[in-house]
């Protein structure tokens, strides 16, 4: 499959839907002057080409009661056991993220909870998954970089 190219327009359309993507392709074509029929071609071809798949809604999970976070490293009593460890953290629904990783731990994830009580809870399913064999977990303190746009500048950059 040929690599997409994508030009100086292709890069603000996506800067503009990366900030918001319920922005209406009408407000990205007057802000670039260029069509809306224009924006909606490229946003198509970008999403035929992979670049663009679905979007997103954010949600501040603080303000529905989940401002806990933590990182859990989960140890495997082996490798082999990983799918079906995984298999059951997706019906975790606090468990927000999972990654099969190399080093220290064979699975890490980021959890969301109401306070401590809630997360010792989680913790407590993921330990007692058949194949986990041990946890280690971090407590997130503040996030302090969630910034979709400054990988995708850099990548222009390169391009």
């Amino acid at each position: 499959m040929a690599k997409f190219k994508l030009d100086e327009i292709d890069h603000q359309i996506l800067d503009m839907l990366i900030e918001n993507t319920r922005t209406p392709f009408t407000d990205i074509a007057k802000k670039l002057l260029i069509s809306a029929g224009t924006v909606h071609v490229r946003v198509k071809k970008m999403e035929e080409a992979g670049i663009i798949e679905g979007s997103s809604l954010t949600l501040d999970y603080r303000k529905l009661g989940y401002s806990f976070i933590a990182y859990v490293g989960i140890y495997l009593q082996n490798t082999s056991q990983t799918k079906f460890v995984l298999e059951r953290i997706n019906n975790i629904p606090f468990v927000t993220v999972a990654h099969i990783t190399t080093g220290k731990f064979n699975i890490f994830c980021k959890i969301r909870a109401k306070d401590t009580t809630h997360a010792k809870d989680i913790i407590f399913l993921l330990d007692d998954i058949e194949g986990v064999y041990r946890t280690e977990t971090m407590i997130s303190l503040e996030e302090s970089i969630n910034d979709k746009k400054r990988l995708m500048h850099s990548i222009f950059k390169d391009l």
